[in-house]
């Protein structure tokens, strides 16, 4: 009998009692709240209606602007959280029959030390000064939709969804300064999407100033809805400082929107709306392993957006755009598990937190998995998704077709069903449904249930079960998640237990191991001397249980204990000082990639010392390093990575990374090397010209891409892209006798011309 229904019922049950407990009482916050645990009634501000729309330049010079009530009175969140805001921050809210207009003035009486940031869309805005604003546009404090600029203009947006909670992880490091993209499904907080909205800015010696123009059209909401969640951030780079509108609690954000104010007096209109996204693009390549020439190919495509109601979209795709524009950073691989790499496809970006269930290890749901087989694109003949709210419910349904390549996959028909109704208090149930089916009746599926539970303000419980079906019937097997997370002013605490059963299979997931029981723990507390910003002493534990055939029951195949404290500056600077004790069980070979090392079956346990360390990041040069030396698998290992970065103004920046080890064991030494370098000159907000130089020994090949964008709306517009791809051949496999190659020759080049716009052809 197959151990499913009984841990699924005993979840359900545990989370049910859970929610009914009185909730408890939440951390104080500090003088100065209105809104939340001290019983004040939450922040309203009232959007005033206008006949005469302000022009978009950042002057805020307009007399329309003089008949809004001015938001005004914000708190800090950090450093001293609850402390009147250091500069004074203005904010005022128009709308017509089109948009909503908001106008920001960010005063501040030191303005030449204003820190600008690059300039360039979606930048990592907390590594310069920038307003950020939340809109919970259906007033149920779980979902939103962000906007932000820096004193460039940039636009920066994304969507909220389950308070900023989920499955993704976000993908930084590497190269990609912007830290752009998420793996899995999304969840939490989905910077990838990208609206059609405007911003503009301008500075003096009074401050700097944001005028934002939001569509309707851009937002999804209740047709009915007068009153929408509301909240604004400001963040003053120099000195680290987050202030808010509406107070929000040191160990939240501004995604946790039960602490948004009410913005009232809204009357946004009921239109239909329909946008087609069409991309042309022409390439020729050549892989210089398979062809004796350069191909050149030529590719239409696009998208049509239909808006159903005024909470549920409609996408459709026909010859889905592979983000041709986009390279992936190359990652270090010592480990016998794959690599996760995140979706980049416009497509597959939007509302992508509606159908994120699992994380940590174990997604259900993957978009990467369509359309990608070896690591190599399969067409994608055409698709559609319908997403959204409606009836009170969280609503994700997804299917795309995908054709055969010879030697690579089969055609396959991918479905997606997703359904959460959001609860009172961060609390949340909900069902998914994966299906894959191919020729010869090939299927396979995955079966789900979710349930999170908010206890007080503090405490969050969150589940899942799920199970796999498919054509082989060893894949009919179950999946099981409890896990749990307090956070208050000075400490967090997080703890989980999962089992993933052997043949648990999701296909259209992420899944590196199966066949394990899995508990983690991690506690930490905050000390803010006078001398420092915070320090950050914790501890955290997990360990990996065998449940595999023919393997010891209870076998330990992974396990670590660390030990840490991190020491933050008010300036942003951190140093990490911490141990690691890890286990590592091999219960079968394997080889370490890109090496002759062959690990042989044992327990190996040792001591491991790190040092982390960043500097000002928001300063002119910035350094970030993570070194590790101690004991590894059978031996031992001494290397890490590091990276500096110039940014000289808001118009260049360049950088270089490095990671290292250097690797003694009873099977082989080897040294491993990952560099590169990138660099970018942005002309505009909108105009930019970026490179990346990446080299890795392990894969045993260097690459160069070099893109110049000219973006339109919602990250449409013309990418110039071109790839080159060496390879060396040693003598001696990974480690050179000195350095010298035998063979140098070029893999794959490819030029690339692309050109997307969006256009409006229903609603305005």
């Amino acid at each position: 009998m197959k151990p499913f229904a009984s841990p699924l019922a005993l979840a359900l049950v545990l989370l049910a009692g859970s929610a009914t407990v009185d909730p408890l009482s939440a951390q104080n916050m500090q003088p100065g709240s209105v809104n939340g645990e001290n019983g004040g009634v939450p922040a309203t501000a009232t959007a005033t209606g206008v006949t005469e729309s302000p022009t978009i330049d950042g002057r805020l010079d307009e007399a329309v602007w003089g008949r809004a009530a001015a938001l005004t009175g914000f708190t800090q969140r950090v450093p001293f959280d609850g402390r009147p805001a250091t500069e004074q921050t203005e904010v005022r809210v128009l709308f017509d029959g089109e948009a909503i207009y908001v106008g920001v003035w960010a005063f501040d009486r030191q303005a030449d030390a204003i820190t600008y940031g690059e300039r360039i869309r979606d930048y990592e805005v907390n590594q310069s000064d920038a307003v950020v604003f939340v809109l919970d546009t259906y007033n149920d404090d779980q979902n939103g939709f962000v906007f932000g600029t820096t004193p460039t203009g940039i636009e920066y947006d994304g969507q909220v969804a389950n308070e900023g909670r989920g499955g993704g992880r976000f993908q930084g490091g590497g190269f990609n300064s912007r830290q752009r993209f998420q793996s899995g499904s999304g969840g939490g907080f989905n910077k990838n999407w990208d609206g059609s909205w405007t911003v503009a800015t301008t500075t003096d010696g009074a401050g700097w100033y944001a005028e934002f123009r939001i569509p309707f059209n851009t937002l999804r909401y209740a047709g009915d809805a007068e009153t929408w969640g509301f909240n604004v951030m400001r963040r003053i780079r120099r000195l680290n400082e987050e202030s808010f509108w509406t107070p929000v609690p040191r160990e939240f954000n501004l995604y946790r929107l039960n602490y948004a104010g009410d913005l009232e007096g809204l009357r946004p209109p009921f239109r239909r709306l329909a946008t087609v996204t069409p991309y042309v693009l022409g390439s020729t390549a050549r892989d210089y392993a398979a062809a004796a020439d350069f191909t050149r190919e030529g590719n239409v495509g696009g998208e049509v957006k239909f808006q159903v109601t005024q909470g549920l979209t409609l996408d459709v795709t026909y010859n889905t755009d592979f983000a041709q524009v986009e390279v992936d950073d190359q990652q270090l691989n010592l480990t016998r598990f794959s690599l996760n790499f995140p979706e980049k496809r416009p497509f597959f970006l939007e509302n992508a937190g509606f159908f994120s269930v699992g994380g940590g290890g174990a997604d259900l749901f993957f978009s990467r998995r369509i359309g990608i087989a070896g690591g190599q694109p399969v067409p994608i003949r055409g698709g559609a998704r319908l997403s959204g709210r409606t009836a009170g419910l969280n609503v994700g349904l997804l299917h795309i077709e995908t054709g055969a390549e010879d030697g690579l996959a089969d055609a396959h028909g991918f479905s997606v069903a997703r359904i959460a109704k959001e609860l009172p208090n961060r609390s949340r149930v909900g069902g998914l449904l994966v299906n894959k089916s191919g020729p010869g009746g090939d299927f396979n599926r995955t079966f789900a249930a979710d349930v999170a539970v908010g206890v007080g303000e503090a405490l969050t419980l969150s589940s899942f079960v799920s199970q796999t079906d498919d054509s082989q019937a060893a894949s009919d097997e179950y999946a099981l998640d409890l896990s749990g997370e307090y956070s208050s002013r000075d400490w967090t605490v997080t703890a989980t237990a999962r089992e993933i059963g052997e043949g648990f299979n999701p296909e259209v997931g992420f899944l590196p191991r199966r066949g394990y029981r899995y508990y983690q723990g991690h506690m930490m507390y905050k000390i803010r001397p006078s001398w420092l910003r915070e320090i950050r002493p914790h501890i955290s534990w997990f360990t990996y249980r065998s449940r595999k055939t023919g393997v010891e029951d209870g076998f330990e195949e992974s396990a670590r204990v660390h030990i840490d404290s991190h020491w933050e500056w008010p300036s942003g600077a951190q140093i990490h000082t911490g141990a690691n004790f890890n286990t590592e069980g091999i219960y079968q070979p394997f080889r370490i990639l890109g090496t002759d090392v062959t690990i042989p079956v044992g327990t190996y346990s040792g001591w491991e010392s790190q040092i982390v360390m960043n500097s000002n990041r928001a300063a002119r040069f910035s350094v970030t390093s993570r070194i590790h030396f101690g004991s590894f698998l059978t031996g031992s290992r001494a290397g890490g990575n590091g990276s500096l970065t110039f940014r000289p103004n808001a118009s260049f920046s360049t950088s270089a990374r490095v990671t290292y080890f250097d690797v003694n064991l009873p099977e082989g030494d080897f040294e491993t090397v990952l560099t590169g370098m990138n660099f970018g000159y942005f002309f505009t907000p909108r105009l930019y010209l970026q490179s990346l130089v990446q080299y890795s020994n392990q894969a045993d090949s260097w690459s160069a891409n070099l893109r110049f964008g000219w973006l339109n709306t919602a990250g449409t517009g013309l990418f110039i892209v071109y790839n080159d791809v060496q390879g060396f051949d040693y003598p001696d496999g990974l480690n050179p006798d000195g350095g010298r190659f035998v063979e140098s020759g070029t893999l794959a080049r490819s030029f690339i011309v692309k050109f997307t716009r969006q256009f409006n052809v229903l609603g305005g």
